[in-house]
């Protein structure tokens, strides 16, 4: 039997603006590799750097 949702999913901040999101990527985009979860537009602003490194999506449930 499915789970069921009895409330709606709660937005979390983002790492790097805090503006909070319902879907979040996990990545690295810096030389000390700590993985980040941000929110869409600043996995966009980082996905050109050179240390840039996807580890997934995070979704609220």
């Amino acid at each position: 039997m499915p789970r069921r949702r009895t409330k709606s999913p709660k937005p979390r901040p983002c790492d790097s603006c805090q503006t909070p999101s319902l879907v979040r990527y996990r990545i690295q985009y810096d030389e000390s590799q700590e993985w980040q979860l941000v929110c869409p537009e600043c996995q966009k602003q980082c996905s050109d750097r050179p240390h840039y490194r996807y580890g997934g999506t995070w979704k609220a449930r």
